[in-house]
């Protein structure tokens, strides 16, 4: 089912020329297309869309495409590359969306830090659940630690985890919100689909 899965493919092949690109020229390519909150002076409207395709090293890059290609690419080919792309950049905007909703909270009643946000893992984590609802019977087995569940358990404890440490800020430095905005649209955007009976509608 990875096959055929062009949109995935693309999308794989557009992150990793830029990040080359960062690698190359690392101060321009996170000053112009990292997503800085609205009032700082850095903030460009298109860092909103350009941020989803950044990353802030291999490792980083590396885990969010090996996701991207072993769950996108079975999504891809269940609802169809315009529906994928479609929902691929609703949950990467979602993800972005809540992210900034949640430091404009953080502004208005904590001293908070502000740092530029770069990846695409808000967009793969809404991924992540689309492969669950299609598929939530499916056994997985995670990398660290090697633990085996269903699919519909497995984002259930992702979305946990991101909650918790998104609200203690136990894990500092990662945008705990953001993918729970991606898995927050994504799960809005499937249910809407099967409401319309066009979830499996591939035109």
């Amino acid at each position: 089912m990875q096959r055929n899965a062009t949109v995935t493919k693309n999308i794989i092949v557009i992150n990793v020329i830029i990040f080359i690109a960062t690698l190359l020229n690392e101060n321009f390519m996170v000053g112009t297309f990292a997503l800085f909150y609205p009032a700082l002076p850095y903030f460009r409207w298109w860092q909103i869309v350009t941020h989803m395709f950044m990353h802030g090293g291999f490792w980083h890059i590396f885990f969010n495409m090996y996701t991207l290609y072993m769950f996108g690419s079975v999504v891809e080919n269940i609802i169809g590359p315009r529906k994928f792309l479609i929902y691929y950049f609703v949950c990467g905007l979602g993800a972005a969306g809540l992210h900034l909703g949640v430091e404009a909270v953080q502004v208005s009643f904590f001293a908070a830090s502000l740092p530029p946000v770069v990846g695409a893992s808000g967009a793969i984590y809404g991924v992540l659940i689309a492969f669950a609802m299609l598929f939530p019977e499916s056994r997985l087995t995670l990398l660290f630690p090697p633990v085996s569940m269903k699919a519909r358990t497995m984002v259930i404890v992702f979305a946990a985890i991101e909650l918790f440490t998104g609200v203690t800020g136990f894990a500092d430095g990662i945008a705990h919100f953001a993918h729970l905005g991606g898995m927050l649209f994504g799960w809005l955007l499937i249910r809407f689909w099967k409401a319309q009976g066009t979830l499996f509608n591939r035109e």
